[in-house]
């Protein structure tokens, strides 16, 4: 192969690439959060499971989008393992539709439709409205256009072979398929789309070799089972530094690929024959044979489309297996793990489009405010621990609550910043920059538990007397309210904010700010009645501050979060 035909080879197969990821996004941009609302709402059995996973692989045109999306949804408690098995199931089903699409831009010459297409693209693009129809064009022409290439290339590489004496003699070991060469053409095709990536990309190539004759149909399919599992190594990869629930859905992918692939290893010939007839493909066909190419190309599709199907009409009846198979393999990790600094759902690159990286951020912020909920709840605790060690070890939690609050406030913040360098829609560009602002409120009101619990640890040094009862009566009440309006806050943040009363914050806001007037004033008069010193004093309207400040923080973040602007 010479060097010239090596670099086409690349570029035309980068063109590909580039084609499906900018297709793929624009896709996700036109019915990301629908997609993601059917996702989590139509899973009710598996065989719903699976039609959603197949209706939202198709739609986004990348199966690892949507196995990410649901090993996110697991984590974060909106799918059980069961459902999601399912929908992973069902993901790899509508995966299949990227190889019809190739093999239709490997039978036809498209090449006199696709610079129109870059030209009313480009058009579109620079149309505010239609920018997402635009690069949704645009990556079309580029998937088409790398696939004409690939095609073409494909009929130069066997030109070379042919003038290489060495490459036709080592070809002529794998001419003819057996048992050991079926198997080295599944590992190469395992190794390849693990090293790519994107079994779209490694699905052109092997078309690409079959219809110009480069390889046999039956080798082809080969690469096409490892392709497969190749596939399958993303969502484990990036399921390592996730929790339990994602790790196990991304075992379950693996494992439903590696059992399909040896069920039908043991079947190929009458499987191979089967797929042959509905695709009207004769194996003992030569490449110079008319329509060869198109053909070869439509065997191949329909081989991967009715392994997936086949392989998911078995194995979804024993989605109960193999949720408790993924159990017993990965165990859930040690308790005692939130108060260690680690985002949950984002993590460098887990997401490979802006659309679906938002949801990810969404998941992480409420998991924060959750851990600011519970740095409030020991701040209440240590307000009336009177045990000195007891108190010193909660107060070291508080602390530590406090860096973790500072460095999620940070890696959120960067994580969206590296999204919205993205070409984003005006709808996430938005909610981007309602996120920055819920995360910095966030802190805002780890600040708050902080200064409360530095309050309180000032008290205990400096050997003040004790509140008096009225006074311990009178901050638990406040504080009673901060954690209601608390409580408000995080079922916002985990839920859906068009089901949420955002009067209930208002009024648990404006209760709080009467009650705090109400006890400045009377501690103005209890101070000059010496019932307490105006230290003490002055430390119980610090704290007493403090939550109203608390409560203020809060509703911002609830303003930032529903889109509502309150009058306080």
């Amino acid at each position: 192969m010479s060097l010239l035909v090596f670099f086409k080879l690349m570029g035309s197969l980068a063109l590909l690439m580039y084609g499906m990821k900018s297709t793929s996004e624009a896709l996700q941009k036109m019915a990301g959060p629908q997609l993601r609302h059917v996702l989590g709402a139509m899973t009710t059995n598996r065989f719903t499971g699976m039609l959603t996973g197949m209706f939202v692989t198709a739609s986004v045109q990348s199966s690892t989008a949507t196995t990410l999306m649901t090993m996110s949804f697991v984590s974060a408690g909106l799918l059980t393992l069961f459902q999601a098995i399912s929908v992973v199931m069902g993901a790899h089903i509508g995966t299949t539709l990227t190889a019809w699409i190739m093999s239709l831009g490997m039978g036809f010459d498209i090449s006199d439709f696709v610079y129109p297409a870059f030209f009313a693209g480009i058009l579109l693009i620079y149309m505010k409205k239609r920018r997402i129809v635009g690069d949704l064009i645009f990556g079309a022409a580029f998937l088409f256009l790398g696939l004409g290439t690939l095609k073409e290339t494909g009929f130069s590489l066997v030109e070379s072979i042919e003038q290489s004496e060495m490459m036709s003699h080592y070809l002529m070991h794998f001419k003819e398929p057996t048992l050991l060469s079926s198997l080295v053409f599944l590992l190469v095709g395992t190794l390849l789309t693990i090293c790519v990536q994107s079994s779209a990309a490694i699905m052109a190539i092997t078309m690409m070799l079959c219809s110009t004759g480069v390889l046999h149909i039956e080798q082809g399919v080969m690469l096409v089972l490892g392709e497969n599992i190749g596939t399958t190594i993303t969502s484990n990869i990036v399921a390592i530094s996730l929790g339990t629930g994602a790790r196990r859905t991304a075992l379950a992918h693996l494992t439903t690929n590696v059992i399909g692939v040896c069920w039908v290893l043991v079947l190929m010939k009458p499987f191979f024959r089967m797929v042959c007839g509905i695709a009207g493909f004769d194996p003992a066909m030569t490449p110079d044979a008319p329509a060869f190419a198109i053909k070869a190309s439509i065997a191949l599709a329909t081989f991967h489309s009715a392994f997936n199907a086949c392989n998911t009409a078995l194995l979804i009846w024993f989605v109960p297996q193999i949720e408790k198979f993924v159990c017993w393999l990965i165990k859930p990790k040690g308790e005692g793990e939130e108060e260690d600094f680690r985002l949950h759902f984002i993590t460098s690159g887990i997401m490979n489009t802006p659309e679906l990286s938002v949801l990810e951020a969404h998941k992480e912020i409420a998991d924060f405010s959750e851990r600011i909920g519970r740095m409030f709840d020991m701040v209440r605790e240590l307000l009336t621990e009177k045990e000195e060690k007891k108190f010193n070890k909660l107060l070291s939690r508080i602390e530590k609550y406090e860096d973790i609050a500072d460095n999620m406030e940070a890696s959120i913040a960067d994580y969206l910043d590296q999204v919205s360098d993205a070409h984003l829609s005006d709808e996430t560009k938005a909610k981007i920059r309602a996120m920055l602002r819920e995360i910095s409120e966030v802190e805002s009101i780890g600040d708050a538990c902080y200064n409360m619990a530095h309050t309180i640890k000032m008290k205990v040094q400096g050997k003040q007397e004790h509140f008096t009862q009225q006074q311990y009566h009178n901050l638990h009440t406040i504080m009673g309210l901060t954690a209601q309006a608390l409580a408000q806050m995080n079922l916002l943040m985990s839920g859906r904010k068009d089901n949420f009363d955002t009067g209930r914050s208002y009024n648990i806001e404006n209760e709080i700010n009467n009650y705090r007037d109400q006890l400045k004033s009377q501690n103005i008069i209890d101070v000059e009645a010496h019932k307490y010193t105006y230290a003490v004093g002055t430390i119980y309207m610090d704290l007493v501050n403090s939550c109203e400040k608390l409560a203020d923080y809060v509703v911002n973040v609830v303003e930032a979060r529903s889109g509502i602007k309150m009058k306080i």
